[in-house]
């Protein structure tokens, strides 16, 4: 039975797919007649058009550099605050990390009006350093708060141990803390990187005066705007949006799965 509703969910998720590529290649004739059909003639230049007509290389080079920035600050600031907070004794711990979580307590569309106000106070309206700034504090409740679970599991004993070799704070973490709370890592990576990669509501409104800035979730819409719209090329330009996503997803989840082997048999 429970093979039976694995090869269910595997159709579920390779029949979108299926039609999201086979629609990449056809007309819109093709399309709406035959939507799962063998295209008659393979449009590979959607791909092309896709490309050029809303200057989709320039977004996804925007969206490529705005989300590395991204998760290497968020680390930069999660790590040692999710270190501070395991590591501390007291009610202090408890109280930093409660205030970290009362992050998921906020919605989005509350801090769009403020955020928007934030930019033109510091007169970073419409560039893509205020995006980079902006996405690790969005960022950060959740990172700290799933980060300080997987630093609590870590035995304290190995950083005494470490202490008495000579290692300093910063050397702990680099060479202890790190290695050994990588699965913790990549799944908060993971996280944001789906969170910043396809964030459009505060990139459209921040980037809106800047359209050399925008990001390609903000490009992509902008294929259906035309007067006779090819959703072939609208598939064409999702396809490309897609694969950062699965080549990032294979790299990390391959470094999680590594990581968890090794913490096994140390």
């Amino acid at each position: 039975m429970g093979g039976i509703f694995a090869w269910v969910y595997a159709a579920l998720l390779i029949i979108p797919i299926y039609y999201l590529l086979i629609s990449s290649v056809k007309d819109n004739t093709e399309i709406f007649g035959d939507p799962f059909g063998i295209p008659r003639q393979w449009l590979f230049e959607n791909y092309l058009g896709a490309w050029t007509s809303v200057d989709l290389g320039q977004a996804l080079v925007n969206s490529v550099l705005i989300t590395a920035v991204s998760l290497v600050l968020t680390l930069v600031l999660a790590i040692p605050a999710a270190y501070s907070i395991a590591r501390s004794r007291g009610r202090i711990g408890v109280i930093v990390e409660r205030v970290f979580a009362a992050g998921f307590l906020i919605p989005q569309f509350a801090a769009l009006v403020p955020t928007v106000i934030l930019s033109f106070w510091l007169s970073l309206y419409g560039t893509k350093e205020f995006l980079m700034l902006f996405f690790p504090a969005t960022a950060l409740p959740i990172s700290v708060v799933l980060l300080t679970q997987f630093i609590r599991a870590i035995p304290y004993e190995l950083e005494e141990s470490a202490q008495m070799d000579g290692a300093n704070r910063f050397s702990i973490i680099l060479r202890l803390i790190i290695p050994m709370a990588a699965p913790g890592i990549v799944t908060v990576t993971i996280l944001n990187f789906l969170a910043v990669w396809n964030e459009y509501l505060f990139s459209l409104l921040i980037l809106a005066p800047a359209p050399e800035n925008r990001t390609i979730q903000v490009a992509l819409p902008l294929l259906t705007s035309q007067q006779s719209p090819q959703y072939g090329q609208l598939a064409a330009g999702i396809v490309i949006t897609l694969l950062p996503v699965y080549l990032v997803y294979a790299v990390l989840y391959r470094r999680m799965q590594d990581a968890l082997v090794d913490g096994a048999l140390k």
